[in-house]
């Protein structure tokens, strides 16, 4: 654990997966911009990451209302408990097989309570990290569920996978157990962040906030898939290429249970846009918790940097965002080749960091170079998009997995229509939600994800149109105006943070009236 700002107590603790403040990005300018959004409010941050090497300093400074900042490292090498044979508690072990079989079957099994169960047995001392690793039941277990269900022949495999996928759950317990008191918790994602909030409800009883941007599950399950450190031990004649391979499964159901408990803990669940409240819902959400509240830009601010374009549709087309693969800067890349060959003076700017995936990264600037492009692509690294939106004639994404990217609405106000593909909210984005939001136009062109002919094209049917491109630029401007201002989600969320710091003042008033009563017990002469 690391400290960078130590606070006694905060109206709202942030629990953030791989982002504010250490990883610039989409969700961490909306942190930055709830953060400094609240002013009257005091807020504590726990940042997870995986090992302290893979981030630098912070890049976003801290407002003076973020009283507490810690900093844990989930994959970092930790201190394990000593080995001590034992044998192991029967009724936790029992709880705990309740547990999993839920998480297998979640729609044929009843779960309420079986995590606050393993918790007490945890709380109790009946079941802690060194019995997971060292006791008979917990040898008993493994190898149980090994042959019931594991289909990849190695057992070794098996054994370090199960030990490596809880090992970060014992972390998050102790932080749980260490945190500093709040009157309610936010987390901006499920998974690990998502975890700890549900740890941290069940511990305290305080309100859980779940503002999901993408859907972590569905994210993970993308990288996973991709993934070549999962092992896949079946032979030739085994394996079955429509089949995903048991580690990768197993995996997955692993996420898939960490989100399934943040949305069960959560008393509100906060989608982008209506896509992924279902999405939620089917993820095992409750429907009657969930709402939609849509990013939101500073318009004012935003808007003044459409003075400082120039006149005409410039030649210039660029992709902001991080370089990696779920950006898929290749694609982008690999479009402009043909943009090229018909409007030979276009310029087409990446802005973003490159460090989070560096060997991407060099790749795409290699392939820059083998397609001939470097006179046309420029790599800029990050960027503050009060220097790029004015300078530019469109705004690209071709990502592969995308929520409602902030930086299409902040495109917009600054005057830019957007080539987008069609994933998360982008299509509502561009061609509107509704009638009336329809009828206000399209800001821009929507294309499928890994396809660098329909990109392109798209890109020179805007540039190539100054009518269309203006009629593009005046529906953007209009939508965002309409739709998603600061102020119309900071209204939303200021209305949440009431309800949840209310109940959290019921709870202390509660709790107030309990220990007074204790202690009126206790004095025989009271009265």
């Amino acid at each position: 654990m690391k400290i960078i700002r130590q606070g006694q107590q905060a109206d709202i603790c942030l629990l953030l997966e791989g982002t504010f403040p250490y990883v610039s990005g989409g969700v961490s300018s909306w942190v930055n911009q709830i953060i400094r959004g609240f002013p009257e409010l005091t807020f504590a941050i726990v940042f997870l990451g995986s090992r302290e090497e893979d981030y630098g300093e912070p890049r976003y400074a801290l407002p003076d209302n973020v009283v507490h900042l810690e900093a844990h490292y989930l994959h970092s090498l930790r201190q394990k408990p000593s080995v001590s044979p034992r044998q192991g508690n029967s009724k936790a072990f029992a709880d705990i097989r309740a547990l999993h079989e839920h998480y297998r079957q979640p729609a044929k099994t009843d779960g309420h309570g079986l995590l606050s169960a393993v918790l007490q047995h945890q709380r109790n001392g009946h079941f802690g990290e060194a019995d997971f690793l060292y006791s008979r039941e917990a040898w008993q277990y493994i190898t149980e569920q090994y042959r019931t269900f594991c289909t990849d022949p190695s057992f070794v495999d098996y054994f370090w996978a199960v030990r490596i996928m809880h090992t970060p759950l014992w972390s998050l317990m102790k932080i749980a157990d260490s945190l500093i008191p709040a009157r309610a918790y936010h987390t901006v994602s499920t998974g690990y962040a998502g975890f700890l909030g549900a740890l941290l409800k069940r511990e305290t009883g305080r309100p859980l906030i779940l503002s999901e941007h993408g859907i972590y599950t569905k994210e993970r399950k993308i990288d996973l898939f991709q993934a070549q450190w999962i092992r896949d031990n079946r032979g030739m004649l085994e394996k079955d290429e429509t089949e995903v391979a048991y580690f990768r499964h197993l995996w997955i159901r692993f996420f898939e249970a960490l989100g399934r408990e943040c949305y069960h803990s959560s008393d509100h669940i906060i989608a982008l846009y209506e896509a992924n409240r279902l999405r939620q819902v089917a993820d095992g959400a409750p429907s009657e918790r969930t709402m939609n509240i849509p990013n939101g830009i500073n318009l004012p601010h935003l808007a003044t940097l459409r003075n400082k374009r120039a006149e005409g549709v410039p030649l210039v087309v660029c992709l902001i965002g991080r370089v990696v693969p779920i950006k898929d800067v290749k694609t982008f890349i690999r479009a402009i080749r043909s943009v090229a060959q018909t409007l030979p003076d276009i310029e087409a700017w990446i802005a973003g960091p490159e460090d989070e995936d560096p060997e991407y990264a060099q790749e795409c600037h290699h392939l820059v170079e083998s397609l001939n492009l470097t006179a046309h692509v420029k790599f800029l690294g990050f960027q503050k998009i009060d220097d790029i939106l004015p300078k530019i004639g469109l705004l690209v994404l071709s990502s592969i997995s995308e929520a409602l990217p902030l930086v299409i609405l902040e495109g917009y106000a600054a005057g830019v229509p957007c080539v987008s593909t069609d994933v998360g909210s982008c299509r509502q984005l561009i061609e509107g939600f509704g009638d009336e939001d329809r009828a206000l136009g399209i800001s821009g062109e929507v294309v499928g994800i890994a396809d660098p002919d329909a990109l392109a094209h798209a890109m020179m049917k805007l540039l190539g149109d100054p009518v269309y491109w203006q009629a593009a630029q005046t529906a953007g401007i209009q939508r965002v105006e309409h739709y998603y201002t600061q102020d119309m989600m900071f209204n939303h969320y200021r209305q949440i943070y009431t309800s949840v710091l209310e109940q959290s003042r019921v709870l202390d008033d509660n709790a107030n009236q309990i220990q007074q009563q204790k202690q009126k017990r206790k004095c025989p002469w009271q009265g």
